[in-house]
């Protein structure tokens, strides 16, 4: 067993002793590329999202020189039908090239790390297979042994652009190494008689400029596109609400706390990493900032792009922002819109896309949490007064101060709003959210909460340990405020407060579209 030529199956045999979520099933769809001209995978995901785990699940399934038998045989890949058709095929069939960019990294720096890897790999090589005749290039070593063993190679590359985002304006040391893969896998006919199978994953999806057109030829599954690997992004809806029995937590609480991810064909996806944290110390927090993510979300946030301080204020407020994702090119330098930016944030995971409607969302309460922390130490003037003004209207709510706060209200509308846009409730609905988005310091968020006879708009619920009251919040649109207030009464919708003890804002909110103005009422009641 070698470090980088053949690792074994010790690694995923660690991972199996504890509790594994069956993410077998990846290894089914991989087998169908084995040998084709799509044998070449990259996968991208933010960091604590199992990347790590399935290298390691490939190294035990594919390395020859282990049997693994005892750790597939019960597990999806062997006995589910959608994969286990090719089970056995290539069970401990290859020889392995497994690199751990971040591990070499530790080991190498800079330049040397290409003639590092090279000079590793062959002298494992040469100790497993001391006939076979080391070859003036790395790539015709390699050859020499798949012609000496009649078998081809299975590489797994982890974290792949480690070395990129460390030495992101090195661009010397960026040739350097993609020259290197470029070797390896666009080598004139040569990759295609040295491996079978290549398995890629990082951060960052495969930059998008000609230097690096050495990785052309992989087929690509991101957090915009994962494709036929939605389902192994991270855990399924089903598999938390399992974990959630098994461990006695409230699936409730776990899923508005960490779900938020979703992918058509499966449905909701949560951070494995987030998941497994809160299982073992029954604690629900955001366990983002142990990620070590090797970017400062404050700094991306702070970028003074036009629209971009205005979209990080609606995305704390809970609205979704079209962008165009295809223009980023996936680096952390090349920035030429808030587009970018956001694009950047979903490879993070700080952000989940929605395909359909090419949206982006701050995916749930943990992430919410980290832009909550982020956003007030931003020290961009445009974010700071976003921030003030917020804070004020929610003074003004708590003082039941009506005209500033339909003032602030119609503030926001101005500056923020289009005629052609502004036309109906859900639009005020965003124009509020906009307003009150430094809302997370005291507050919990709910829309069309159920209560009573119907669905209150908006109700910003007081955090645990926090003096503030309750804003049950009504929006009407060329009626009157008074009628929102005598809608939120009507309806009962402060009954599904029952027991919170303390005091609950009543506020209804009207725009009237001839007049171009807002009015709004507040009431105290107080529910025991």
């Amino acid at each position: 067993m070698g470090v980088y030529l053949n690792p074994g199956n010790e690694g995923f045999s660690a991972i199996c002793k504890g509790t594994y979520i069956d993410k077998t099933g990846m290894l089914g769809v991989m087998n169908k590329t084995i040998g084709t001209k799509r044998k070449m995978i990259f996968i991208s995901r933010p960091r604590r999202f199992g990347k790590s785990y399935a290298a390691k699940m490939l190294c035990a399934y594919y390395d020859k020189t282990c049997d693994s038998h005892v750790l597939f045989d019960d597990l999806k890949i062997a006995t589910d039908e959608r994969y286990s058709a090719t089970y056995l095929e290539h069970l401990n069939h290859y020889d392995v090239i497994y690199l751990d960019m971040t591990n070499i990294m530790g080991k190498a720096s800079g330049a040397d790390i290409v003639p590092f890897i090279q000079k590793t790999v062959t002298a494992e090589l040469m100790e497993s297979y001391p006939d076979v005749k080391a070859g003036h290039s790395f790539d015709e070593t390699l050859l020499n042994t798949t012609l000496y063993t009649g078998n081809k190679f299975i590489a797994i590359i982890d974290e792949w652009d480690a070395l990129i985002r460390d030495s992101r304006t090195d661009f010397s040391v960026q040739k350097k190494y993609l020259d290197f893969l470029r070797m390896l896998f666009k080598g004139s006919g040569t990759t295609d008689r040295i491996f079978d199978g290549v398995y890629m994953t990082g951060i960052l999806p495969i930059k998008k400029d000609g230097s690096q057109s050495a990785l052309s030829d992989f087929t690509e599954y991101t957090m915009l596109y994962p494709d036929e690997y939605q389902e192994f992004v991270g855990f399924t809806e089903e598999e938390v609400r399992d974990l959630c029995e098994k461990n006695q937590m409230d699936f409730e609480e776990t899923k508005r706390w960490y779900d938020g991810y979703y992918f058509p064909q499966v449905g909701s996806i949560y951070n494995p990493f987030a998941i497994m944290e809160v299982m073992r110390t029954k604690n629900y927090r955001s366990y983002w900032c142990k990620t070590s993510a090797s970017e400062s979300l404050l700094k991306y946030v702070s970028m003074d792009y036009q629209g971009l301080a205005k979209a990080v204020a609606e995305l704390i407020g809970g609205i979704r922002i079209k962008i165009d994702p295809d223009g980023f090119d996936n680096d952390l330098v090349s920035f030429r819109s808030k587009d970018d930016v956001l694009t950047l944030l979903i490879h993070f995971g700080y952000l989940a896309y929605d395909e359909a409607s090419s949206t982006v969302r701050i995916p749930n309460e943990e992430i919410r949490v980290e832009f909550a922390r982020t956003i007030r130490e931003v020290e961009h003037s445009e974010t700071i007064q976003r921030v003030q003004d917020s804070d004020q209207l929610i003074e003004n709510t708590i003082h039941m101060n009506e005209q500033a706060v339909a003032a602030q209200i119609e503030k926001v509308h101005d500056d923020e709003t289009t005629s052609l846009f502004y036309n109906n409730e859900q639009a005020l609905r965003s124009v509020i959210k906009l307003a009150y988005f430094s809302y997370w310091d005291h507050f919990l968020k709910f829309e069309e909460l159920p209560s009573g006879k119907g669905y209150a708009d908006l109700v910003y619920y007081p955090q645990k340990d926090s003096a503030y009251p309750v804003f049950v919040i009504e929006l009407k649109w060329n009626q009157t405020e008074d009628g929102a207030i005598a809608q939120i009464k009507e309806k009962k919708y402060p009954s599904v407060l029952e027991g919170y003890g303390g005091d609950i804002l009543l506020v209804g909110v009207n725009y009237d579209a001839d007049t171009k103005q807002h009015t709004c009422r507040i009431e105290k009641v107080e529910i025991r």
